[in-house]
């Protein structure tokens, strides 16, 4: 079993910066392969994506945080990343990040990271 591991959350001003990490407990030889992405859940509303990126090198973002958050990827490391910039109090939610992989049928998700921005 492949168990995927958050960090970086915690408590930041508006405008503040946080780089959350998300990595296997295990490398994967076919880490390249999977479909990376990153999901949000604010306090009574739904879970909600946030960032992909995709085996074929595309990022995507939702139009909430575009110009703002940013994900990137390692296959060495097999570590995926969500760079955020100008946070704002409505980003406030547990993090989740997640990794599929359409050709084996796998769905792998972490336990999620606190993300609050407050002053």
């Amino acid at each position: 079993q492949v168990q995927l591991v958050e960090s970086g959350g915690g408590l930041v001003q508006p405008g503040g910066s946080l780089r959350l990490s998300c990595t296997t407990s295990r490398r994967l030889h076919i880490f390249s392969l999977f479909n990376l992405g990153w999901y949000r859940q604010a306090p009574g509303k739904q879970r909600e994506l946030v960032a992909t990126h995709t085996i074929n090198n595309r990022a995507n973002y939702a139009d909430s945080v575009k110009g703002r958050f940013t994900i990137s990827r390692d296959n060495v490391k097999n570590v995926v990343y969500l760079q955020m910039n100008n946070l704002k109090p409505e980003d406030t939610a547990v993090y989740y990040c997640n990794a599929q992989s359409p050709r084996v049928d796998a769905d792998y998700w972490g336990q999620g990271t606190q993300v609050t921005v407050s002053s």
